[in-house]
């Protein structure tokens, strides 16, 4: 079910929001957004009773240091199914093509911190019900509640964070009920950014699933797919996008597929670079049982990953630049391998 990028840090298009329009006057909100530079982590929010610390051993969690690189792997076999006895001597590592020792491996149980993006704009507004449910029951599968966190952002001509990073899936819930109608533009681009933003001091595997139809009509024109992409990598995240556009182009029409113009084109040009290049996966579905199907699948593969971990030797002369990565199974070239392309290395 899975769709499997070197960032085009060069050659690639960069996708910026129409220009020559002047911004309205952003729907109003009386909660707080999450600026662009919101680097500090905000406190985990529990419920009005204080919810006991999660109980998580230290050893499963990912230390996010300044110099360990986690490369979250996804593993198939020919059939699809996830390959999960592997050891850390089966894997290969290779940065900028040059063989890596890995000094470390996680298994899946190490905790995880997400963030959802909701698209919460105008231009999505067909089956918003079963959508706002199947992102509950997500959440119910995905949040163990004795290690994992999950935060909740809304986005429209502003982006908004509806429920800060917690583990009572109650709260999260509620926050997803609590939304008003649909409505305003789409900043989608600088949605993301943020959320990658939000999540880059948290220690542990960080998520981003994005609910969208993926098109952008209101980021800040000098908001680009190359940084959006730029953000993602230094913050270690992985993305998964669930695409609502055929979704509700069916419930309208009773065709998969739908009209191919040119925005949704972009649009899904840019959802598949971003997960690519992050290790992630864009999902498609048509209809509930479709939707149903692509969360409970980011579950499980959120559930049978393995975490790779190194620490480059030396690149106190490079910072900032980019480093491509590829990972495979020795001596079994039948198995797919999904992780992210690369990382930056630390400026500091």
């Amino acid at each position: 079910m899975r769709s499997a990028l070197l960032i085009l840090i060069i050659s690639t298009v960069t996708v910026c929001a129409q220009s020559g329009r002047q911004k309205a006057t952003p729907t109003p909100t009386p909660k707080t957004m999450i600026g662009p530079s919101a680097g500090n982590l905000p406190p985990a929010h529990t419920s009005p009773t204080p919810s006991p610390t999660p109980k998580v051993d230290p050893d499963d969690i990912i230390k996010v240091t300044s110099n360990l690189v986690p490369i979250p792997v996804s593993v198939d076999d020919p059939s699809g199914r996830a390959v999960a006895n592997l050891k850390l001597s089966d894997f290969e590592l290779k940065v900028d093509g040059k063989p890596i020792d890995i000094d470390d491996m996680f298994r899946s149980e190490a905790p995880i911190r997400l963030a959802m993006l909701f698209d919460n704009s105008s231009s999505v507004l067909v089956a918003r019900d079963f959508e706002r449910a199947a992102a509950v029951r997500f959440f119910k599968k995905v949040v163990r509640p004795d290690r994992d966190l999950a935060a909740l952002f809304s986005v429209a001509d502003t982006t908004r964070l509806e429920q800060p990073l917690t583990q009572d899936v109650a709260s999260l819930t509620r926050a997803i009920d609590a939304f008003p109608e649909p409505g305003g533009a789409t900043a989608l681009l600088d949605g993301i950014i943020r959320a990658a933003d939000y999540l880059r001091l948290a220690e542990g595997r960080r998520v981003i699933v994005i609910v969208s139809d993926g098109e952008d009509t209101y980021s800040e024109e000098s908001t680009t797919l190359e940084m959006v992409v730029h953000a993602l990598q230094v913050a270690n995240c992985q993305v998964f996008v669930m695409k609502t556009k055929d979704f509700e182009n069916y419930k309208l029409t009773g065709v998969r597929g739908g009209n191919a113009n040119i925005r949704a084109l972009t649009a899904e040009r840019r959802m598949i670079e971003i997960t690519q290049q992050t290790g992630g996966a864009v999902y498609s579905p048509i209809d509930e049982s479709e939707m149903n199907a692509a969360f409970a699948d980011i579950s499980a593969e959120l559930s049978q990953q393995y975490v790779l971990s190194y620490y480059p030797e030396s690149d106190a002369e490079h910072r900032g630049e980019f480093r491509s990565i590829t990972v495979t199974i020795k001596g079994k070239p039948d198995l797919s391998v999904r992780t992210r392309k690369g990382y930056y290395v630390p400026k500091r």
